[in-house]
């Protein structure tokens, strides 16, 4: 067995989990998931049997990551984030054929209790503030916040807000990395990667 779990954690049959990953307290693998090498699932976390998970993602406690749901490498998902997978739910309406699929890419933060609402694709080092409630797609490096969730700036790789305004053109460094970002007809991109 290349990963480790905790006595009280259930790992089921079929599960595929990469080297070195951690599976802690109470946690819930179903047989359908394929996680990737290097991750942390914390106490009490939840993994369906139709998820992907990356490498080195880190899941805190009480998280339920379920179906249809793909997390791409190095995504933080904080503790007690929400995921859902049905968009109108009703306890007398059966609609497991209606999940919508959502998509976590490369390096993005899902702050403690932020709920990702369903069907929508969350961008690259994305980084959505604790509480918000996300309902729409999230463009790479974008900052949100809110009920619901509102971008109010952009954020570095490193995690580091960066000076850039939210529409126009514009440059900005990473104060950690030398990174430096442009805002180009309101989208952020990663222009040149820092020498620090």
């Amino acid at each position: 067995m290349s990963y480790w779990k905790h006595e009280s954690a259930i790992v089921d049959d079929g599960a595929t989990l990469g080297e070195g990953t951690r599976v802690w307290h109470f946690a819930h693998v179903s047989p359908g998931a394929k996680i990737g090498s290097g991750c942390a699932l914390g106490q009490g976390v939840y993994v369906g049997n139709d998820v992907l998970i990356g490498n080195n993602v880190r899941i805190q406690n009480n998280v339920s990551v379920y179906d249809a749901v793909t997390l791409e490498d190095d995504v933080f998902c904080g503790p007690s984030m929400v995921f859902t997978n049905v968009y109108n739910p009703r306890a007398a309406v059966a609609r497991k054929n209606e999940y919508r699929r959502t998509l976590i890419k490369k390096g993005a933060t899902l702050g403690a209790n932020c709920t990702i609402v369903c069907g929508n694709t969350v961008g690259r080092f994305a980084f959505i503030g604790a509480g918000a409630v996300v309902q729409r797609d999230v463009a790479d490096f974008a900052l949100l916040v809110g009920v619901p969730a509102r971008q109010i700036g952009w954020m570095s790789r490193f995690g580091e807000r960066l000076d850039l305004p939210l529409k126009g053109n514009a440059t900005a460094l990473c104060p950690h990395t030398g990174d430096r970002y442009e805002l180009r007809d309101g989208v952020c991109v990663l222009a040149q990667e820092g020498n620090i």
